[in-house]
């Protein structure tokens, strides 16, 4: 098993979000670079770091917090938040990053991250986000028509590196994972 320690990020900081909403983060830490390096001092090789802001605006939020955590950690670091385009994706890539986490644009632009998946081979992750069974876009704010399991079939051939589910009703509140919810899917 390979345990991907998180790092999420609002206005430069280290927070968990209770059920996605932005108004419920508990700050843990305001420096991510030295978190990351408390993980990878605990024996942590790979890293999974969301800008939270950047999934709520649509572009890349926390860049300098982003840079230091990938200049600092020794690891593998897959990102998400606000990856939407081309030119974000690229940037990530050149700038180090391992995997790229897609969410909105999954459901949205699905063209695009199958374009993606297929330029940078076993470099896209598909987040199926869920609230309530149907998939939670904008930073979760937004809850979709579709089911989760339509989203995940829509990459299932199409060269995507792993599929990411998250029960947004579990997420920050420390009760584990929806362990049936994972098993449909």
């Amino acid at each position: 098993m390979i345990v991907f320690p998180a790092i999420d990020l609002k206005g430069g900081e280290v927070v968990r979000l209770a059920e996605g909403d932005m108004n419920r983060a508990t700050v843990y830490a305001d420096d991510p670079a030295a978190q990351a390096m408390l993980f990878a001092e605990q024996g942590a090789e790979f890293l999974h770091v969301v800008d939270l802001d950047g999934a709520f605006a649509g572009r890349p939020e926390n860049a300098e917090a982003v840079e230091g955590i990938i200049e600092n950690f020794p690891g593998y670091i897959q990102l998400g938040g606000g990856i939407r385009n081309p030119q974000t994706v690229e940037r990530w890539f050149d700038m180090g990053v391992a995997r790229l986490v897609i969410g909105t644009a999954a459901l949205k632009d699905p063209q695009f991250v199958k374009d993606m998946a297929r330029e940078f081979e076993d470099g896209i992750v598909v987040a199926v986000d869920a609230r309530d069974g149907f998939v939670a876009t904008e930073g979760w704010a937004e809850k979709s028509d579709m089911p989760v399991i339509d989203l995940a079939r829509r990459f299932e051939d199409a060269g995507v590196a792993s599929i990411l589910f998250t029960d947004v009703g579990r997420d920050g509140m420390l009760t584990g994972c929806n362990i049936d919810a994972t098993v449909d899917l």
